[in-house]
């Protein structure tokens, strides 16, 4: 017999309900769940952020279409969007209707509480019937050849309860990275897309920085801190020499000159949004941080 199943506020209603719905996304992302684990770790449960939206058959979850809220700054107003995100049903149940009769549920609960809807997906065509269409995202370049005098970067240690805290604090006070598409006082979505991963702090800058190096090559993904500084202060702060920074949101705020803008799609994924984005048009990106 087929069930369906809505639940508006979290999992607490069923204790087991994290586990069905884990096997099930497992065979579709292998490997979230660790990154899941990674974040409950530290205090950003996946069950607290997100409201699933599953079909069982047999007790066995099938289809689950999940809903996040991502508190954002787009074009200098704070709002909050809805996040879709986690959408899977299981091989042998697919082509049956059932991710579509979920999706529509999914809807009818969203256009009740935001005016805006995002997703990141390599399918877009999935989501065209549904009112998402594609919105193009950029990257940015700046040749820099700088060197750094001071080596003030640390990685940050999540089995250290400080370092804990200091990311929560962060998290919950930070300053928009971009003024055009920057997140706001989010902690799940960030810590699944970033705890498992190397963050630096700098404590004289108080900031947190997701960033990758690659030979003088810097990749600048997202910062966390309260007030955006020049990347000058971060490049002053890396001993290595960096002659190119790659940065993947838009650098409106980092007092950077002789910018290359390239249109570009994350990680072979492309941005889509459902209803009003004030955005669109803009050069600019969604923050891996915040891609969901």
């Amino acid at each position: 017999m087929m069930s369906q199943y809505r639940f508006k506020q979290s999992f607490s209603g069923d204790s087991s309900l994290s586990n069905k719905l884990f096997d099930l996304l497992e065979v579709t992302f292998p490997g979230l769940s660790s990154l899941a684990e990674c974040a409950r770790k530290i205090g950003a449960s996946w069950e607290t952020a997100s409201t699933p939206f599953i079909r069982f058959h047999d007790d066995i979850a099938i289809t689950h279409v999940g809903v996040l809220e991502i508190p954002m700054q787009i074009m200098g107003q704070r709002l909050t969007v809805g996040g879709i995100h986690a959408v899977a049903t299981r091989l042998e149940f697919r082509r049956r209707g059932y991710y579509r009769e979920v999706m529509e549920e999914v809807l009818e609960y969203c256009d009740c509480f935001y005016e805006t809807l995002v997703l990141t997906t390599s399918q877009p065509e999935f989501y065209l019937p549904f009112g998402f269409r594609v919105v193009k995202e950029h990257i940015f370049k700046v040749k820099c050849g700088f060197r750094g005098s001071t080596d003030s970067f640390r990685r940050l240690d999540f089995t250290d309860t400080r370092d804990c805290t200091l990311l929560h604090r962060l998290l919950e006070t930070r300053a928009p990275v971009s003024n055009i598409v920057g997140v706001v006082k989010e902690k799940p979505l960030f810590c699944v897309n970033e705890a498992s991963r190397p963050l630096y702090y700098a404590e004289d800058l108080d900031l947190i920085a997701c960033m990758e190096t690659e030979n003088t090559r810097l990749h600048l993904f997202d910062l966390v801190t309260t007030q955006i500084c020049p990347l000058k202060n971060i490049l002053a702060r890396m001993p290595q020499l960096i002659e190119e920074v790659v940065i993947y949101f838009s650098p409106e705020l980092l007092s950077v000159k002789d910018v290359q803008t390239f249109a570009h799609a994350f990680d072979e994924t492309v941005l889509m949004v459902r209803g009003k984005f004030t955005a669109e048009g803009e050069k600019f990106m969604l923050p891996r941080s915040a891609r969901c």
